[in-house]
């Protein structure tokens, strides 16, 4: 499969914040219909012919999973706002996937509705996007985290890694236990290449340094989160990083709960996929979200739509967004980091970006 890279602008961290306000709202589930299989969309026609339409369906974590799912329906919101689209046919919409089963199910759905481009969000989709793009050769699909072989889907892939690696900085050259963590979702690649960051650049600037890993089983499961993350703080743990979807909201919730009963508590987390600062909010002076790993699957979604829209449907190839593209990156930690610990991971990023070096993206032996 022929692969290729082009530059990518992450959006400010304001222009995200908006954005993640308008998800999730009360106005927009009350805008949306039961479609299939307890999925979240709308059916309402909307806009002329004319309109270039695009739909997604989400992995199990939610639409409104404050991380991978919803930056991408972040993707699609801003696409069908910068084309003057609505939700709803002929413009923009979603289906919410409540198990793996319901994928080909929603896309079908979606592909019956005439969307001009459905996106698959998630390694997970792989099969799914697969049999429908050989299903219906006509049709423009883009799938996110994964590659499939066929001319009509254009495949999306990041380098999650490059991100987790600076996380990896971050933690360990600011923890006091000398113990951080490391919660993932489902063990398949792309978590793996978030883990094998991580571990990286923390033991780049701490060879020493223990870090403590678990691997959840579930992208939707909170309690889940929260158990894993009270194992390691009890156990010492100062610092976790989850690359987790909505399981991760429970790594957010023990961390805060703690912040709480005693405020003096040395607890923090490194969000994933969209800046989570605000899931951090523990009180009006007090944020446990240390910083979060950046991965740009928003801007992806416009990019792609946009290129498919001007004609430039890139089925059939992989595009690869790492740091050198500008499509990973650290949050602003709005002054949780000091700035020696900035210019550390400046450093580092430099060297990454140049290619000198190579971040691996192989699961770690335990």
């Amino acid at each position: 499969m022929k692969k290729r890279k082009f530059g990518l602008l992450i959006s400010s961290v304001v222009a995200t914040g908006a954005i993640l306000a308008a998800c999730g709202t009360d106005e927009e589930k009350t805008d949306s219909t039961d479609t299939s299989n307890n999925n979240t969309g709308s059916e309402t026609n909307t806009g002329s012919d004319d309109n270039f339409s695009i739909a997604m369906v989400t992995d199990v974590g939610g639409v409104d999973d404050k991380s991978f799912n919803q930056s991408a329906w972040e993707g699609v919101q801003q696409f069908g706002a910068d084309n003057g689209l609505s939700k709803g046919n002929g413009g923009f919409d979603y289906l919410q996937s409540q198990t793996d089963a319901d994928y080909n199910t929603n896309l079908n759905n979606l592909l019956r509705r005439d969307f001009d481009l459905v996106f698959g969000v998630g390694f997970m989709m792989g099969d799914a996007i697969e049999e429908i793009a050989n299903d219906n050769p006509e049709a423009k699909l883009a799938l996110i985290d994964a590659e499939v072989a066929a001319e009509n889907v254009a495949n999306i892939l990041f380098k999650e890694q490059e991100g987790a690696f600076l996380a990896g900085v971050v933690a360990a050259s600011m923890s006091e236990s000398g113990k951080i963590g490391f919660i993932g979702g489902v063990d398949i690649p792309v978590i793996n290449r978030f883990h094998a960051g991580f571990k990286e650049g923390a033991e780049a600037v701490n060879p020493d340094i223990e870090i403590q890993v678990n691997y959840t089983g579930a992208f939707d499961d909170a309690s889940k989160g929260k158990i894993a993350a009270n194992s390691m703080y009890s156990s010492g743990v100062d610092i976790i990083f989850h690359a987790a979807g909505g399981t991760g909201n429970g790594v957010f919730s023990e961390a805060k709960e703690r912040k709480t009963k005693d405020k003096d508590a040395n607890v923090w987390v490194i969000g994933v996929d969209a800046d989570q600062y605000a899931e951090g909010q523990v009180d009006d002076s007090t944020n446990i979200t240390l910083t979060s790993m950046l991965k740009g699957v928003n801007t992806a979604v416009v990019d792609i739509a946009t290129k498919t829209k001007n004609g430039e449907f890139p089925g059939g190839t992989t595009t690869v967004y790492g740091l050198a593209e500008n499509g990973v990156d650290l949050a602003d930690s709005r002054g949780a980091i000091p700035q020696d610990v900035m210019d550390k991971v400046a450093e580092y990023k430099e060297k990454i970006a140049s290619g000198e070096i190579t971040v691996s993206e192989e699961k770690p032996k335990q």
